[in-house]
């Protein structure tokens, strides 16, 4: 290890020892992790500025943020099942009617579905907008490999379709899938969940002793396990400082420079989208401003990650902590969002995509002939994206693939890919919260007092100083 990287862990190590302090001192979470964030973009910065971003100094420095930045990611993905498990069977033991259940699931998956829709609606009115088109662009020899390693995707993402889709969701290994070996493995968690609830709250007439000890193990678990989330949550502001230094510091500016048309479109359809979702709490009754302060640090987090299915454990402490949100809707919006109906990832990108290359293949991206099909495909892709770094791409191909588009030219995007997904990984965690939300408004099951309370509820469980 050089002294340039000792210097700059130093560094890093003062940040950390002050995000410390502020947690020691109960200064609020969204507070801290702010200040993360903010002192993350400065640090990475500046290592940009004295070494360069392919600077062996700026890798050496990124190889151990790793550590911490990707090390919260691996924690949080550590607890995402047994939290979905304990929390959702825990539901069902409460809930004790099966109508109820199909309510929240067809509520939650329909909200994204729709939205996800008009995403990709914006997404193609962006496009349109900005004059963005893939003809004429040239490929550097990282583009032209990832345009290879896209076209040897393309045979997986042309043999999905909507029934092998719902198939893959029903788990023939349950405990395979709680490893998460599969792209769909967090909604075939969810279903063994359900599928256990239902089945113990069967015998709770012929046998309730034995109902009254399974519900009291599964509170033992909820509440171990809502301690890990809480343990796991404190460590927020720390991999959030991480993973913003990694992602400025290892940033190419001319990068983003030469594709800025394709970066500022992106971000508008994001940023509209996101004005959709607070239209619809807002009709919903709630108050946009508060309802966008009380869920930021959750976003942050995702933008920071870019990880959906990491973000479930602070997905579901945000909704029931401070939105008022009961812990079962929770849980079943955060997950079915991190699989289903990805406003950013399975809207905005792969509709923006397919309007930029149609061209280069003589097709008029803005006929009807061509935009109606391509709706329908982005609304059944998005069924089963995987919520993690890449399920972007896989919904592109499903697209591109669908409507015979060249998904080569998509390897063009690759040097702004980490920019755009950060912005993308939020939006879609925006939309699964808003769809717990409104599913738990218009089931009338919505605590207010929580929504509406100024006091500000810290997720790790830390109090907040006055």
């Amino acid at each position: 290890m050089t002294l340039p990287i000792l210097l700059n862990l130093a560094v890093a190590l003062a940040v950390c020892a002050l995000l410390y302090r502020m947690q020691a001192s109960h200064q609020s979470f969204t507070r801290r992790v702010f200040t993360g964030l903010g002192l993350g973009v400065l640090l990475g910065a500046a290592l940009q500025a004295v070494y360069g971003a392919a600077s062996p100094e700026v890798s050496g420095t990124n190889a151990w943020l790793d550590v911490v930045g990707s090390g919260y990611v691996k924690l949080l993905q550590m607890i995402v099942i047994p939290l979905i498990m304990v929390s959702i069977v825990g539901a069902i033991l409460k809930l004790r009617d099966a109508a109820s259940l199909g309510k929240i699931s067809a509520l939650t998956i329909g909200i994204l579905i729709a939205t996800t829709a008009v995403a990709a609606v914006i997404g193609i009115a962006m496009a349109k907008l900005f004059g963005l088109t893939a003809v004429g662009l040239t490929a550097s020899a990282a583009e032209v490999a990832r345009g290879e390693y896209l076209q040897g995707s393309l045979s997986t993402a042309k043999e999905i379709s909507l029934p092998s889709m719902i198939l893959s969701f029903i788990p023939a290994n349950p405990f395979l899938d709680m490893t998460g070996a599969r792209s769909t493995s967090t909604i075939a968690v969810v279903l063994f969940s359900v599928f256990i609830g239902i089945a113990a709250t069967g015998i709770a007439a012929k046998k309730p002793a034995e109902f009254a000890s399974f519900s009291h193990f599964v509170h033992v678990a909820h509440t171990i396990v809502m301690r890990m989330v809480t343990l796991v949550l404190r460590l927020t502001p720390f991999g959030v400082f991480a993973l913003m230094t990694k992602v400025v510091a290892g940033s190419s500016l001319q990068d983003i420079l030469n594709l800025l048309n394709f970066v500022l479109a992106s971000y508008s359809a994001l940023f509209l989208m996101f004005g959709v979702h607070l239209l619809l709490v807002a009709l919903a009754g709630y108050n946009p401003l508060r309802f966008v302060k009380k869920i930021m640090p959750v976003l942050v987090f995702a933008f920071t990650s870019r990880t959906s299915a990491g973000s479930i454990p602070m997905n579901v402490a945000t909704q029931t902590r401070r939105l008022g949100t009961p812990e079962g809707i929770a849980n079943f919006s955060a997950s079915f969002g991190a699989t289903i109906g990805q406003n950013g990832c399975a809207g905005i990108y792969p509709a923006m995509l397919a309007v930029m290359i149609a061209p280069t293949v003589g097709i008029d991206p803005w006929s009807m002939a061509f935009l109606l099909p391509l709706l329908a495909i982005v609304v059944f892709g998005s069924i089963g994206v995987a919520g993690v770094g890449g399920g972007a791409t896989f919904a592109a191909l499903i697209v591109l693939s669908a409507l015979d588009l060249p998904v080569a030219l998509a390897g063009l995007l690759i040097s702004i890919e980490p920019l755009i997904d950060m912005g993308r990984t939020a939006l879609n965690v925006s939309g699964s919260i808003t769809a717990g939300t409104l599913t738990s408004r218009i089931l009338g099951a919505s605590n207010m007092a929580v929504f509406n309370s100024d006091a500000e509820t810290n997720l790790d469980g830390e109090e907040q100083a006055a």
